[in-house]
């Protein structure tokens, strides 16, 4: 089955205090309120209700032609050839419908009515997944010496010819075409869970009022949140984490069971596709080797001594006896962190990224000017920052724009994920013009890495390059520490499951407790209910993901730094990898870019980045 292959990337990471934003006053503003040249254009996708329904037509009438090649894939070249166009061809518009639902929806998840268009589509995904479920199966059946005469003799199969080879690849994990359908039937409910906890999280919960720095009463939301707890003011910092976490302690054993119940979904599809483990069977998915998993959790773990010492240095700047956790991203200098419009946070980002060259520049520049990116908060939008988009449409961008510093870098990485899909539509058939976890979040890491090198040189203020430091140390701390503290929470809830075991919300809890004190050290104290992050983050619904923000951080670090060091080829090499699929599998797109994930030295390099990181800053404090 290959439907849905555009799916959403680069979801704002949720770091242990959640993303940056401004905190204002009063309501968030609804979206009617907002300019129109600050949001994306959708109508793009579709002009009015009549082509969408139209389009939806096409795909619904689809399904019936699929009856036609069952049982037959096997009969000739030909024969195979036109049932993989079919489903190409269907599943390029089924794309566009579920995409676009779901964008609209995410303008505001109050709107009963684009919470209906989302649920069609998705129904109708649904429906595709389990009219093409037995094309895979009787590939297989084909077998692979009868598949290779088949593309000698029919040159047009050739475009095919990774795909089919990658489906002989995992023969012994996949089911026959009755038993592919039955799991493809099951997909509605197996996202049970992840769709209950997106509806709680987005739009039921309320997080109440705090009174800010002036004593004015303010509306928490999650953007506003994560700047409060930035707050000069420890009482602010305090009230707010207490009303934030108080209110996920209300949907606590809710959230538990279908965090719980989402890991036993991934236990069940690796038992019935004869895996050993959840790991196994997710990066059997890009043929990763499971080592690079397990030498990622060993090595960032022999190297936590730097993180914990930052943690000590902040305590020294803060001056406090005792850092709790709703300390970590207090103020640490006494600068005034300077806010943006966005128009001035579009200007700073193209700077940055000059090293990239004219072209990515002038490509990135139009891009963010024609309508690809929706920019502000509103009540109701989904909260975070993502890429999203089809084979052909614009590469949209949700934003949640306030004007911090954290907004620019989190701009030039969503519009590196939108670059990345540009290129790759641009060259890639459609059978490979989606990708892989494992580099999707390379190109937006990069851009941020050549962005902030970027400022560090051009900043003469010895208080703006502390700032900048300590925001490049909080980047690693959250892009890599802090996945790979996830990963390995995460880890030890899927071991649990397979085998055969229960747990409580006090066992996730406690879990996530130990790894949070090991990772940050003895100097952080974690208040009551901080541990309860293990609930709220979203995430934990897709097996094994986080692992490759910090697998992508590290490959990110080595190209930015050749294009950074004027290695010959290093732009040409960037360009050709933002401009691959998944015509070739994930690591060896990355060898041919110039970094090999199978070794130590990408991880070790960004340890060692992070190290001395921390160190500049002591020495800039001792200087002082």
């Amino acid at each position: 089955m290959r439907t849905l292959k555009h799916l959403i990337i680069g979801c704002c990471l949720i770091a242990l205090s959640g993303s940056l934003a401004l905190a204002q006053e009063g309501d968030a503003p609804q979206r009617s309120d907002i300019e129109d040249q600050y949001k994306w254009k959708l109508s793009d996708m579709y002009a009015d209700l009549e082509a969408f329904e139209a389009d939806f037509a096409t795909v619904e009438n689809g399904l019936k032609a699929f009856e036609v090649f069952k049982g037959r894939l096997s009969e000739s070249p030909e024969t195979l050839l036109n049932c993989l166009k079919l489903s190409d061809s269907i599943n390029v518009i089924n794309d566009d419908l579920y995409v676009y639902t779901h964008l609209q929806l995410d303008e505001d998840q109050r709107v009963d009515a684009n919470e209906e268009l989302a649920g069609r589509s998705a129904s109708l995904n649904a429906r595709l997944g389990t009219a093409t479920s037995f094309i895979v199966p009787e590939i297989l059946a084909i077998g692979g010496d009868k598949l290779q005469t088949f593309m000698s003799t029919t040159p047009e199969l050739d475009v095919y010819r990774f795909y089919l080879e990658d489906i002989v690849r995992t023969e012994e994990h996949t089911l026959s075409p009755r038993e592919e359908e039955i799991l493809s039937l099951m997909s509605p409910v197996a996202g049970g869970a992840r769709n209950i906890f997106n509806r709680i999280n987005n739009a039921d919960i309320s997080f109440g009022t705090v009174y800010n720095e002036d004593s004015v009463e303010v509306q928490l939301t999650r953007q506003r949140y994560a700047q409060l707890l930035k707050s000069p003011d420890r009482r602010v910092r305090r009230d707010a984490n207490r009303e934030y976490v108080k209110t996920f302690e209300r949907y606590l054993n809710g959230m538990a069971a279908t965090l719980a119940t989402s890991f036993q979904t991934d236990w069940f599809y690796t038992q019935v596709r004869g895996y050993e483990t959840c790991l196994d069977r997710r990066l059997d998915a890009d043929n990763i080797p499971t080592d690079v998993f397990y030498n990622l959790i060993e090595a960032v773990n022999n190297n936590l001594a730097p993180l914990n010492k930052w943690t000590s240095v902040k305590k020294r700047i803060l001056g406090l006896d005792t850092l709790y956790s709703y300390d970590q991203s207090a103020p640490l200098t006494q600068k005034e962190q300077k806010t943006y419009t966005f128009e001035e946070a579009k200007e700073v980002v193209l700077s940055g990224l000059k090293p990239m060259g004219k072209k990515y520049l002038a490509d990135f520049e139009r891009g963010m000017n024609s309508g690809w990116v929706d920019v502000y908060e509103n009540q109701g939008k989904r909260s975070g920052a993502y890429n999203w988009g089809t084979y052909r449409s614009n590469p949209y961008v949700l934003l949640n724009f306030v004007g911090t510093v954290d907004n620019i870098f989190t701009l030039a990485h969503e519009m590196g994920h939108a670059m990345h899909a540009y290129y790759r539509h641009q060259v890639e058939p459609y059978a490979y013009g989606g990708t892989t976890t494992f580099t999707a979040e390379v190109a937006s890491i990069t851009n941020e890495a050549i962005l902030m090198q970027h400022l560090l040189e051009t900043t003469t203020d010895r208080e703006e390059k502390l700032q900048l430091l300590i925001e490049y140390i909080e980047k690693i701390e959250g892009t890599f520490y802090t996945q790979v503290f996830f990963s390995e929470f995460e880890l030890a809830m899927h071991q649990r499951v397979e085998k055969g075991d229960a747990f409580s919300a006090d066992y996730m809890r406690q879990t996530y407790r130990d790894l949070y004190q090991k990772y940050w050290g003895p100097d952080l104290v974690i208040d009551s209910l901080n541990d309860m992050g293990c609930v709220r983050i979203g995430h934990f619904y897709r097996n094994y993901y986080v692992f490759q923000y910090a697998t992508s951080y590290a490959a990110a670090q080595m190209l930015s730094q050749r294009i950074l060091d004027g290695k010959p080829g290093a732009v040409d090499a960037m360009l050709k990898f933002l401009s691959t699929g998944t015509s070739d599998y994930a690591v060896e797109i990355l060898k041919e870019a110039g970094v090999d994930m199978t070794t130590p030295e990408p991880i070790e390099a960004t340890l060692k980045v992070f190290s001395d990181l921390v160190d500049e800053v002591e020495k800039l404090l001792d200087e002082n």
